[in-house]
């Protein structure tokens, strides 16, 4: 399965560990984004199946973005990254639209477990 996925991150590192995960099994990064504005302008130039949107982030937060880009396509697959702690974000984020979320720090089996779920709804 060839997905096209998008990295929505502040932080530049979070972006290349997650690259290095969805790229070793061969899916393709068609797509980052710095903050939550960016993501819903490369959303739609981007298309892609699987968006990764991290939850906390300037300007327009993570939740902010998956709401406007449901509101754009609302069969968009996107998968939220927090880091412990903030559960109470996760369920905001799954009440906005979101269809699964990864925790932080990255365990890279998860994080494919997930995509590959969120792909096959």
């Amino acid at each position: 399965m060839g997905l096209k996925i998008m990295i929505v991150d502040d932080t530049m590192f979070m972006r290349q560990i997650l690259r290095g995960i969805v790229e070793e099994e061969g899916w393709a990064v068609i797509g980052e984004a710095v903050d939550g504005a960016d993501a819903v302008r490369k959303y739609q130039e981007c298309l892609p199946d699987i968006t990764t949107m991290d939850i906390v982030m300037p300007l327009k937060s993570g939740i902010e973005a998956l709401s406007e880009i449901i509101a754009i396509d609302n069969r968009a697959k996107v998968v939220m990254c927090t880091a412990l702690g903030q559960e109470g974000l996760v369920k905001e984020a799954q009440q906005a639209g979101a269809r699964g979320y990864i925790l932080k720090p990255f365990d890279p089996q998860k994080v494919k477990e997930v995509i590959r779920k969120v792909a096959g709804s």
